[in-house]
């Protein structure tokens, strides 16, 4: 059975605030990443030390963090659209 990561089960509460603001608005840098981890089965996110990891079948790709740059884990679909945001 497919699994669709519901975004709205993310706690966003421990989130730090610029993140959030990234994330959820829509003209934040990271809206449409928010909209890729809803969209494909694959992903997963979770907060941790108010940054959130991305994960792709349970391995870890991407770190997005409020004020610091994001960090890539590994080569990832979803990193290449970070990248081709701040183009």
């Amino acid at each position: 059975m497919e699994h669709k990561m519901n975004t709205v089960d993310i706690d966003t509460t421990n989130m730090c605030s610029h993140l959030r603001h990234k994330l959820m608005d829509n003209d934040g840098i990271y809206h449409h990443l928010w909209q890729q981890i809803n969209d494909d089965p694959d992903l997963t996110a979770v907060v941790r030390s108010r940054q959130l990891h991305i994960y792709r079948n349970g391995k870890k790709v991407l770190v997005l963090k409020g004020k610091a740059e994001p960090q890539v884990i590994r080569e990832d679909a979803i990193c290449h659209l970070l990248k081709e945001k701040e183009r």
